[in-house]
């Protein structure tokens, strides 16, 4: 369910809108994990790069790995869903991020998400507290996640 109506339009401090997917957990008679990710949110929020001191993305290596950080705010606690359940930093997916016109501005240019918004991880989700020890946002680091295939449900492509 998205929570369009409760402070998800954009301002001055939160340009952009993300969609954040909680996964659902189920496992096999075998053991086997799997996580059927479900949107549950749209919430405002103000993304850049994290400070990369002119490090490339793509590093010449035998394991080619892109190291794509960025550090933002958001308003509320994205590790917990609009229910109140709390999810780990590890249960969180946030994609689809745009600005205030809707498009799209991190997009998978190959693999099998071509011409998708990229899927990011949280690293870290840090409350901020202003003057008067009330917390005024959420710092946010995401990463790129590494499994680009996963399938999201409501993907906007």
């Amino acid at each position: 369910m998205i929570n369009c109506c409760d402070g998800s339009s954009t301002d001055m401090f939160y340009p952009m809108l993300a969609d954040i997917y909680y996964p659902v957990v189920s496992q096999s008679p075998y053991g086997n994990v799997t996580k059927a990710w479900t949107i549950d949110d749209t919430v405002p929020c103000s993304f850049s790069v994290a400070g990369s001191n002119n490090k490339q993305d793509v590093v010449p290596d035998p394991m080619i790995t892109i190291d794509n950080y960025l550090i933002g705010r958001t308003k509320r606690d994205i590790r917990t869903s609009i229910d109140g359940t709390d999810y780990t930093i590890t249960n969180v997916l946030v994609t689809n991020i745009r600005d205030k016109d809707g498009s799209v501005i991190y997009r998978e240019t190959s693999g099998p998400r071509a011409g998708s918004p990229t899927v990011f991880e949280i690293a870290t989700n840090d409350p901020i507290q202003g003057p008067f020890n009330n917390v005024e946002y959420f710092k946010v680091i995401i990463r790129r996640a590494e499994n680009q295939g996963v399938d999201l449900p409501n993907d906007f492509s």
